[in-house]
């Protein structure tokens, strides 16, 4: 029988203690993880502050600090097109059996082409939130408890709090506007 494999999809934007514990369950029930890292082409806003690279980086080391093996990590660009984005998603991964979201529209979409859904349900959700670790960081509030500590080590060195002060004040739901101050 081949290997169980499983997709766990997020934006990642930070990686957090709460997706930490989720990749953890899942390779529990599964051979064999894939995260993949969604609206990869977005950067250096206030939704999306982190890079591909830099996301996958911090999945990365928190993963392997963890102890988490069989995983694989693959940056998966937003194609607008709701309808056509579980095809283009299954076009750039391996076979999987299963995903798992906590996103309404992930479910909906996956579920429309019959592929197995599950979510798992996050402990203190309230807080193990990306949007509040960002809105934390932008408030220069403590967020550090709340990613692994070598996500917290890894932000330090890109500079990503000062990015997200600096760039959450010029975004806009399509990049960033001009500094006119």
């Amino acid at each position: 029988m081949p290997p169980s494999r499983a997709l766990f999809i997020g934006r990642f934007q930070p990686f957090h203690n709460g997706h930490l514990i989720m990749a953890k369950r899942i390779r529990e029930r599964h051979d064999e993880l894939i995260i993949g890292i969604g609206s990869a082409q977005y950067s250096h806003t206030g939704e999306n502050p982190f890079t591909a690279g830099e996301r996958y980086e911090m999945i990365h080391r928190a993963l392997d600090a963890a102890g988490v093996e069989d995983y694989n990590i693959v940056p998966i660009p937003d194609t607008h097109v709701h309808s056509v984005w579980v095809s283009h998603i299954l076009s750039l991964l391996p076979t999987f059996e299963s995903v798992y979201t906590n996103s309404a529209l992930v479910i909906r979409l996956f579920k429309e082409r019959r592929i197995n859904v599950l979510s798992l349900p996050l402990e203190d959700r309230e807080n193990l939130s990306g949007t509040e670790i960002r809105r934390r960081m932008l408030k220069a509030e403590a967020w550090r408890t709340l990613v692994p500590t070598v996500v917290g080590e890894y932000i330090d060195e890109i500079d990503g709090v000062r990015r997200i002060q600096e760039t959450h004040r010029y975004s806009t739901p399509y990049g960033t506007k001009e500094n006119t101050d």
